[in-house]
């Protein structure tokens, strides 16, 4: 247990910003896909489950919960896994894992067995599949980074569009049993997608320097010391509030259209159209994200994201009829593709390469009760009340107060923290200036052969983004 493993990103490895990244970018693509496509287009099988199981909303609810539970509640295993063992076999274990677990929900003949099978199982593979997509993302692309999480983010609603007209069809044609079935063969792709994780390989000359330091070193199976970084402290706080709300209006849209009155297909386009919007909304949020300008301040735009999430949920809770309803799914579509593309590029500007694998762990984990208890405690209201107002609007609150405690955070928190490290760093630097006046010309030379050797080795560094007091948080 401990030792280096062959994908761990060493620190004198240039991110390649390109070539072998592109394939591993489209691994990302298809497993963000699944990731989070997958807990919601499961939503259009609720009324038949509901109708054979004699079950109420809240029931069904949390088949998606599960699911993302265990995407969130395994974070820190997956990091354990990744550090010793490396992504790639991680992902190939993990896209056995998803699939199997849908095979198996297929015979299923209870409500909590398909918790099991379809939640637990499927969860984890998803899970071991899609935090390793993400490090090796990080791992090849640095300058490139904001729209290569963009563009990977992308695939969620490009696979939502897919798989909930796709579910539809398949419970139409072959019952849900039938469409669990078909869908746990399609969940064998994730292998593919792992195969593509190709580590990155260190420099000859790197390798004859650090071989000696590495046999000494310990690997760290997951990194605690993020905690004392107060931007990530803020972060996972503020994460763990949005979660709650920002995944219950796309689980609840369809199952609303139809209490309006709409027929299954029509109901079910609702989410094609959000995951359109969301399509386009990702990708152009990367590229503007990337900007010189905009880059270091991601977390202002991060929270801006949020709050337009928010808002909309609390404008979709007075839709009446189906037209209100198109309406919303094309705004929730817009913020909810500007958070998605965001939400782990702010992290990675947080902690940086090195710390970023065990730093998601943690993240993850600390958003994984809010996940497991959000859509489940929204139906619960939904059956109390039979109104869907209230859930709309509950969500929303949620989600704007996540991003007054992320922005607000940020700003009185973390930003004069930053301010009056810098004061005093520039203090040290102009006493160190004053004592180099007394040095002699010959010390004077050695520092600059110094300087100039550390300008040459600086960008040998791999995916790190210097912190300034906008992007601490």
């Amino acid at each position: 247990m401990g030792a280096v493993v062959a994908d761990d990103g060493p620190s004198g490895v240039k991110a390649p910003d390109g070539g072998w990244g592109w394939a591993v970018l489209f691994g990302c693509f298809i497993i963000t896909g699944f990731s989070y496509a997958f807990p919601k287009a499961v939503s259009v099988f609720f009324k038949e489950l509901i109708r054979e199981f004699g079950i109420g909303y809240s029931d069904t609810a949390w088949i998606s919960s599960i699911l993302l539970a265990m995407l969130y509640g395994t974070g820190p295993l997956c990091s354990v896994c990744v550090n010793r063992f490396g992504c790639r076999p991680v992902m190939l274990v993990g896209g056995l894992f998803a699939s199997v677990g849908m095979v198996i929900a297929s015979f299923c003949t209870s409500i909590v067995q398909i918790y099991l099978t379809a939640g637990v199982i499927t969860g984890l593979g998803l899970a071991l599949n899609f935090q390793p997509s993400l490090i090796m993302l990080n791992r090849y692309f640095d300058k490139r980074r904001p729209l290569a999480n963009g563009l990977s983010a992308a695939g969620s609603p490009v696979f939502l569009c897919a798989l909930s007209p796709l579910g539809q069809i398949l419970q139409h044609e072959y019952g849900w049993r039938g469409g669990f079935l078909i869908l746990g063969g399609m969940l064998l792709n994730c292998c593919v997608c792992g195969a593509l994780m190709r580590p990155l390989e260190p420099p000859k000359k790197a390798e004859v320097t650090k071989e000696p330091v590495e046999k000494k070193v310990k690997k760290k199976l997951l990194d605690f010391s993020v905690f004392k970084d107060g931007g990530f402290v803020i972060y996972a706080l503020a994460a763990s509030i949005m979660v709650l709300g920002l995944f219950v209006p796309p689980v609840f849209v369809v199952s609303y259209a139809k209490d309006l009155g709409n027929q299954d297909t029509k109901a079910a386009f609702l989410l094609t159209i959000l995951g359109f919007i969301d399509i386009f909304a990702r990708p152009i949020c990367g590229m503007v994200a990337g900007l010189k300008w905009v880059r270091p301040r991601c977390v202002y735009l991060f929270s801006f994201a949020m709050i337009f999430n928010g808002f909309t949920d609390l404008m979709g809770s007075m839709s009446v009829d189906y037209g209100g309803l198109v309406v919303f799914c094309i705004f929730f579509g817009i913020s909810y593709g500007m958070v998605g593309a965001l939400q782990f590029e702010v992290l990675m500007a947080i902690v940086g390469t090195q710390k970023f694998s065990s730093a998601i762990g943690l993240v993850l984990l600390a958003e994984a009760m809010a996940v497991l208890i959000g859509p489940p405690s929204a139906g619960k209201l939904l059956d109390a009340t039979g109104r869907y107002m209230f859930v709309f609007i509950i969500a929303g609150i949620e989600v704007t107060t996540s991003a007054l405690v992320l922005a607000l955070g940020n700003f009185f928190c973390i930003k004069k923290k930053t301010e009056e490290t810098h004061t005093k760093e520039e203090a040290a630097e102009r006493e160190e200036l004053n004592k180099s006046g007394n040095k002699t010309p010959e010390d004077a030379k050695v520092d600059s052969i110094e300087v100039e050797q550390f300008l040459k080795d600086e960008p040998e560094k791999n995916g790190e983004v210097v912190t300034n007091p906008e992007t601490c948080v």
